[in-house]
């Protein structure tokens, strides 16, 4: 399959998968309250072949951008469905709710059972529980003029107490240019601070500065090595050699081959507490690696396979800390604490599922239950034209008990499938501009 062809059809298989699942959602609730459905679409535009069963037309469409169910009598003003009670406007509000709603309801259990599936076979287990500690800061960055230190562990950031690395991240991303209270422990004291991330100009988001726990661990270190002698212990992590923060096994590798037989000054995180070791590399026989200091280094962490129950326990924690993520983008971005650069469409969609099908088949599936779950979340904004929308004008109804009037129904719809439009036109816009 030619290159530039990959993304198209990973693309078309990860939404085709989400869209049949969503108005899947739709289909069974309208067969459950007892709603006529006339056509079952993935994709708009015209028929390209399909079959009928019963009373609904299952067909695929030309333009494989969405899909959709049309339910009879769904328009309020066909006046032919309007004594029909399988007409969808015959149903009671409470009834027309529900058919909207499960839509983005499957694609919330989609992105449930796909990541239950994938910590049954692989769970990062230590992915979350990184301790606040800071490791490094960048000169003259956000986190130093501020006053923080390495060393210091972050006991609050925001309104967040306890916080773990990853909360400490989210709290900076999301808050750029605005200030941000931040409680450390320092030496056995307390104290209070102030960091207000930089706006990053690219990646539209927050940033402060600073580094966390590092990834690369010490496995294991040869006995009478140099790295033994000089003090380094299995369970190590490495911070930095030399000044280098280290976020790759090739950054130590690069530095100590590359030292010339010279010290080496290597700053690791032990038990919570920043050590700073210098270790001096021995030659070896081999020519593509002169120098080393006896270390095994594997990435942090451990994959576990869970058990069905605690899988799904550990899924609906995941999709929860999601939802509240995108729920916290939106808002940052309406409070301009983010840059809406952030919004992204199906040609970066389309890349990230390329991309992900190339790294193999548990990322392809991850990528799928965190694209399910946006679009289950964006379909939930109220904006009209969307399933939220409809959920929010069947809402005022149940509240002034009668129906909104048709020509004010219309008008709303109308405002929004213009504003809807607007936002895809962005969101390609800032995919563009991303390559």
């Amino acid at each position: 399959m030619p290159a530039f062809v990959q993304p198209v059809f990973w693309v078309l298989i990860l939404l085709g998968v989400m869209i049949i699942i969503h108005e899947l959602g739709h289909y069974w609730a309208c067969l459950a309250v007892g709603v006529r459905v006339e056509t079952f679409s993935i994709g708009f535009g015209s028929r390209i072949l399909g079959f009928r069963r019963g009373d609904t037309d299952f067909r695929v469409s030309a333009v494989p951008l969405g899909g959709y169910v049309r339910m009879f009598g769904e328009n309020p003003g066909d006046e032919a469905a309007a004594n029909d009670p399988r007409s969808f406007h015959a149903k009671a509000r409470w009834q027309r709710a529900i058919v909207i709603l499960a839509g983005p309801l499957m694609n919330v259990l989609l992105a449930i059972g796909i990541l239950t599936g994938l910590y049954m076979y692989a769970f990062p287990k230590e992915a979350d529980s990184r301790d606040p500690v800071v490791t490094s800061i960048a000169p003259d960055s956000p986190a130093a003029r501020a006053g923080m230190q390495v060393g210091d562990r972050i006991v609050q950031i925001g309104n967040q107490r306890d916080p773990n690395w990853q909360d400490v991240l989210t709290k900076e991303a999301l808050n750029g240019n605005h200030r941000l209270p931040v409680v450390v422990q320092r030496k056995g004291h307390t104290l209070k601070l102030g960091v207000t991330p930089a706006l990053d100009p690219k990646q539209g988001i927050g940033v402060a500065g600073w580094s966390g726990e590092p990834d690369i661990q010490i496995g294991g270190v040869a006995s009478g090595s140099p790295a033994e002698k000089a003090g380094l212990h299995p369970g190590d992590l490495i911070v930095s050699i030399d000044g280098r923060p280290v976020a790759a096994m090739e950054t130590v590798l690069q530095q100590v081959t590359g030292s010339g037989g010279k010290p080496v000054d290597i700053l690791v995180m032990r038990s919570g507490h920043i050590e700073r070791v210098s270790v001096t590399p021995t030659p070896t026989p081999d020519p593509k690696l002169p120098w080393h200091i006896g270390v095994e280094m594997r990435f942090r962490g451990e994959i576990v396979k869970l058990p069905f129950g605690r899988a799904l326990v550990e899924s609906l924690r995941a999709n929860k800390r999601s939802a509240t993520l995108i729920f916290d983008s939106l808002r940052s971005i309406v409070e301009r604490r983010v840059s809406p650069k952030n919004l992204h469409g199906p040609i970066m969609i389309a890349k990230m599922s390329g991309e992900a099908a190339h790294e193999g088949p548990l990322s392809f599936l991850y990528l799928m239950a965190v694209i399910s779950l946006n679009l289950a979340v964006f379909n939930l904004l109220p904006i009209p034209i969307l399933d939220g929308g409809t959920l929010l004008m069947l809402l005022i109804e149940m509240l002034i008990q009668r129906e909104v009037s048709l020509r004010v129904k219309e008008t709303v719809f109308k405002v929004g499938f213009v504003f809807l439009m607007m936002v895809v036109v962005f969101v390609i816009y800032n995919d563009i501009v991303s390559f």
